[in-house]
């Protein structure tokens, strides 16, 4: 069996070192996306990159290393990243948040 919908996916780019609440910023936002009942989050963490300040930041140069490139993916329904968007705003004090829509497709009859 084959379904398809349309969705939103939100890409969510910081620093493995930025922290809310005393805990890392990625899990804090993933925590925040299963409370709210997002359909899932998956954080990718980058061996390089760099943002906005242009510094680079790898997993070669052992003395970067401490704050690697990281991306949480969400993927929902409009109006349901829109209001994780509002929920996330106090936890975001910098970063980069990308939307865009999406084609779902689901294989299956969505049991395991």
């Amino acid at each position: 069996m084959k379904s398809a919908s349309e969705a939103v996916l939100c890409r969510i780019f910081m620093g493995e070192s930025d922290r809310f609440d005393g805990r890392p910023l990625y899990e804090a936002i993933v925590l925040k996306a299963r409370e709210m009942g997002m359909a899932g989050a998956t954080v990718l963490r980058g061996p390089m990159g760099f943002g906005h300040s242009s510094r680079l930041h790898t997993a070669k140069i052992l003395r970067l290393s401490e704050d690697l490139p990281v991306v949480i993916e969400i993927v929902d329904g409009e109006e349901r990243i829109e209001a994780l968007l509002d929920a996330l705003e106090p936890m975001l004090s910098s970063g980069l948040v990308t939307l865009e829509k999406v084609r779902i497709v689901r294989y299956g009859d969505g049991e395991s």
